[in-house]
């Protein structure tokens, strides 16, 4: 058997050449490629010829830059810590209450506006305003796609508001929208039975794995007040009326609007998808109501002269029509009536030309009513008595005009007391040219006297919109307004204006101003009477008294204008008044104002009336013959409702004519 050979050992010497590979001569056989194995890169040589060992790199360099990285990072979060947390701490705090905590508004109530008896004309019942959360009606608060519509379908016709605008106002960018202001309790409870039906729904939804989705989680109220008139359109020419925000927007609701709105108070609360949030705490500043104020009006008189007036405009087919009833010893207005008049609790079906108070906005020339001041002119200066001669022809030529009476008549021979009698606007030309040596001077003298009644001037009411009327200085008469301004054509003034006039001849002489405001009580309770109005002597108690009776006989006596103003127990002075009417539109004459004002019991004046009716086109127009009945109507209610006793004595008859030769 062959033996085995043992291995042969490995002499070492110097390395093998790559180019040969074996001994010299002898050929190196080709390398096989492997594709799988890569080839080993060869080892470096050290000293001595020998394989330098593979040193790894150092890993310090890489964990410092690992390190630094990490430090900036939590760097950057320290310092964004202390920019949240410190630096802009009340800034996100803000941000984050806002979203949390709603607070609204607890409107005051507003004060009540009551008659002289304390009987409301004006008062606020408990209303709600319809609020929503818009941010509850995105998709992921309220799991509806569609939620603002669905709602605003649901809303609509509820609050009687259009679909697409609720819509809108469901989507705004906010926390904050109102849907509805000062709807009844009744709406609410409509919306809230609603909402409850929805919230059960959803719950019973997400019970079952649904998604709960509820649209009507957002809409909240917010409780305030409602105005309401319980004597509906009863004085509204006063009163005025409040507007959408809750603020006056005429009459008295506008002039006293600070007083009665009282002061706002304010709520907030942490909420919850809508719902408070007990244990988060709220604050709160109560509301101060406002002030009660109490009108010197009457409201039974004021029901009667609206009603006198009222039926008379719509017979007479005429524009419009105001009565004024006043206390001749005080000036407080008892009514103030306008035809046609208003609701304030339903503006929308109104005519909005018909908001205002057209016995203090109107003006326009009063007419023989006016003649009464001539006459205190002409009494007062001394230059006639009631007894006077006057003789009246039919026609009287002045300046460039041909002046006459309401009728054509032969001479008359009448005296002062005869020319107010019947009303004569010649014989007042007549009466008042005595006033001075020239026209020019007696223009400046009664200038002087209806100034001092008033003419040209507010009435002291202070009332939004009053007029002062239109009356010029006696250098800018022209020719013909120095004739007919002394029987009331030529100057204008309002209804209110025209009854002070009498108010002053039946308190003998003096002027008070009107008022409107008796007292008030502020939110403790506390009654506060207005101030005492200013008093104004005008004419003599001599010559107011003179007056009087030369008023009786208008009214009295059978060639008086004034026979329908009568009243069976008690002595009327009073005067008619027919004037022609400038058309406000148009600006030219047309048409005419009929009047009638007057006091009673004219012994012992208490009450004072003036009643105006503008263009009558149906039946008479004269002022004796439609405001002379309003007059009546009203004057028996006021002398019945203020219990004032009738006249002791007959009237003392002055003599109207004389006979030529005496």
């Amino acid at each position: 058997m062959p033996s085995k050979e043992p291995p042969r050992r490995r002499v070492p010497g110097p390395a093998r050449s790559r180019r040969t590979g074996g001994g010299p001569g002898r050929p190196r056989p080709a390398a096989r490629p492997d594709a799988r194995r890569p080839r080993r890169p060869a080892a470096r040589k050290g000293r001595g010829g020998s394989p330098r060992p593979i040193r790894l790199g150092s890993p310090r360099p890489r964990l410092r830059l690992i390190s630094l990285c990490l430090t900036l990072v939590m760097l950057a979060f320290v310092v964004r810590l202390l920019q949240v947390q410190a630096v802009d701490a009340g800034t996100y705090s803000a941000k984050a209450e806002k979203n949390r905590y709603l607070e609204y508004t607890i409107a005051a109530e507003r004060g009540e506006i009551t008659d002289r008896s304390g009987i409301a004309l004006a008062t606020s019942v408990d209303a709600h305003d319809i609020t929503a959360d818009p941010k509850l009606f995105t998709p992921e608060d309220s799991k509806a796609p569609d939620a603002p519509q669905q709602a605003a379908a649901l809303l609509a016709p509820i609050l009687g508001k259009d679909e697409a605008d609720l819509a809108k106002k469901l989507s705004a960018k906010s926390r904050y929208t109102v849907l509805a202001r000062r709807q009844t309790p009744q709406v609410w409870k409509q919306i809230k039975d609603l909402k409850s039906a929805f919230a059960e729904k959803a719950a019973e939804d997400k019970a079952n794995g649904g998604p709960g989705a509820d649209v009507l989680a957002g809409v909240l109220q917010e409780p305030t007040t409602k105005r309401v008139y319980p004597n509906g359109d009863l004085a509204a020419g006063i009163l005025g009326f409040v507007n959408a925000e809750g603020k006056g927007g005429g009459g008295l609701e506008a002039q006293l609007n600070k007083k009665l709105q009282g002061e706002d108070g304010k709520i907030r609360y942490a909420q919850a998808g809508g719902r408070p949030v007990p244990t988060a705490g709220s604050t709160e500043i109560p509301a101060v109501a406002g002030t009660d104020v109490e009108l010197t009006i009457d409201r039974d008189i004021q029901w009667a002269a609206q009603r006198a007036i009222a039926d008379q405009v719509e017979e007479s087919k005429a524009d419009r029509g105001y009565v004024v009833v006043q206390n001749t010893k005080t000036g407080e207005v008892l009514a103030m009536a306008n035809a046609p008049g208003y609701d304030p609790n339903d503006l929308a079906q109104s005519n909005a030309a018909g908001l205002g108070n057209a016995a203090l906005q109107d003006v326009y020339e009063p007419g023989s009513t006016s003649k009464v001041m001539s006459m205190a002119a002409v009494l007062e200066e001394g230059v006639a008595t009631p007894g006077t001669h006057v003789t009246v022809p039919n026609r009287l030529h002045r300046g460039d005009r041909l002046f006459k009476d309401d009728i054509d008549h032969p001479t008359w021979y009448l005296t002062l007391n005869g020319v107010l009698a019947k009303s004569s606007n010649i014989g007042t030309i007549l009466a008042t040219g005595q006033l001075g040596k020239t026209q020019a001077e007696a223009n400046k003298v009664l200038y002087s006297y209806l100034r001092k009644f008033g003419i040209g001037s507010t009435t002291g009411l202070d009332y939004p919109g009053e007029s002062p009327g239109i009356f010029a200085k006696p250098q800018d008469w022209s020719t013909s307004q120095q004739y007919t301004i002394p029987f009331g054509q030529g100057l204008s003034l309002n209804a209110m204006q025209a009854a002070s006039v009498y108010q002053t001849i039946a308190n003998g002489g003096v002027r008070i101003e009107p008022t409107l405001v008796r007292g008030a009580k502020d939110a403790d309770g506390r009654y506060t009477a207005s101030e005492a109005p200013e008093r104004t002597r005008v004419v003599s108690e001599k010559t107011a008294g003179t007056l009087a009776k030369m008023l009786e006989s208008v009214v009295d006596d059978e060639e008086g204008t004034g026979a329908k103003a009568h009243i069976d127990g008690y002595r009327v002075a009073g005067k008619t008044g027919t004037a022609n009417r400038v058309d406000p539109v148009r600006g030219v004459y047309k048409g005419y104002t009929a009047s009638f004002a007057g006091f009673a019991p004219a012994d012992d004046p208490q009450i004072t009336v003036y009643c105006a009716i503008q263009n009558p086109t149906k039946g008479s127009y004269f002022g004796g013959q439609i405001c002379g009945p309003i007059y009546k109507k009203v004057m028996e209610f006021a002398l019945k409702t203020l219990q004032t006793p009738p006249s002791g004595s007959d009237p003392t008859r002055l003599p109207v004519s004389f006979k030529p030769g005496e």
